[in-house]
This record gives structure tokens, C-alpha cells and sequence, in this order.
């Protein structure tokens, strides 16, 4: 169980370097920068969560 923490941390800076690559202001409204960084924040613990629940699930076949 302490080997998810480890790989919760791991999985949410890789899924912030990932995310960082896409550019979200053309999606968002102008002068809304504030917003468009806590999105991709959520978006990378929701994407950090998955990762790690996966690969838990996979290795535990």
C-alpha cells in the first residue's frame, strides 16, 4: 500500500509535464489564466489517479 503513494506522486508530475505541453487558452476565455491552470491541475490528479490505479490493478493480475 505505501508503493501507491510513491506512485501517485510520480504519475501527477508526469501527467503536469504531460498536460503542460497542450495549450488550454485556446479552449478557455481570454484573461482566464487562473482557471486554465487549476484545470489542468484537476485534470492531472484525475489523470495521476487513473495511472496509478491501473497500474496497480495490472500488476496485481
Amino acid at each position: 500500500m505505501n508503493y501507491k503513494v510513491y506512485l501517485y506522486a510520480i504519475f501527477l508530475f508526469v501527467s503536469i509535464f504531460a498536460l503542460s505541453g497542450i495549450n488550454f487558452e485556446k479552449f478557455m476565455k481570454r484573461n482566464k489564466i487562473l482557471e486554465a491552470r487549476l484545470l489542468i491541475f484537476i485534470l492531472s490528479f484525475a489523470l495521476s489517479y487513473m495511472l496509478t490505479n491501473f497500474i496497480c490493478d495490472f500488476l496485481n493480475l
